[in-house]
């Protein structure tokens, strides 16, 4: 029994990157929705939109991936989902500098605001995903060493 191993799951990246495309939907489907409402160019107002549709995405991420991707070591306690939190933060982070970054970027190209704004958060979402995945992986949900009972 104290010598158990854990599954590998070949199939973790592709798992949470067909979850990651849910949350990419919900994500960029909430920025959308926002900017038609509430058009703007302010980028305060930007980075709070961003972060409202982030958070619904970190959400549904949070949910399945305990549920499906990292089941095996998913155990639901406190210390889990604040790491999870923490690094969802970090995962915020550069989804919100990517965002106004590129955004700034491509506002002094002349890119059309729509069309900027898409691919800036697509610019952001990739990055923070890869983020996300490897913190994850190997902090939130990292295999738990089994003491072997003698």
């Amino acid at each position: 029994m104290g010598n158990q191993k854990t599954k590998k799951n070949p199939f973790e990246f592709l798992q949470f990157s067909v979850i990651g495309a849910a949350n990419a939907g919900i994500d960029i489907g909430t920025l959308n929705l926002l900017l038609l409402l509430f058009p703007t160019e302010d980028k305060v107002l930007l980075a709070v939109f961003n972060t409202i549709a982030y958070s619904l995405a970190v959400a549904n991420s949070y949910y399945w991936n305990a549920k499906i991707t990292f089941k095996r070591k998913a155990v639901g306690n406190n210390r889990q989902r604040f790491i999870f939190f923490i690094q969802a933060l970090i995962s915020l982070g550069i989804n919100n500098l990517v965002f106004i970054g590129s955004t700034a970027l491509m506002e002094n190209l002349g890119v059309a605001r729509w069309l900027r704004y898409n691919i800036a958060k697509g610019l952001a979402m990739l990055l923070s995903f890869l983020a996300s995945f490897f913190m994850i992986k190997y902090a939130v949900f990292k295999k738990r060493k089994t003491h072997k009972m003698k």
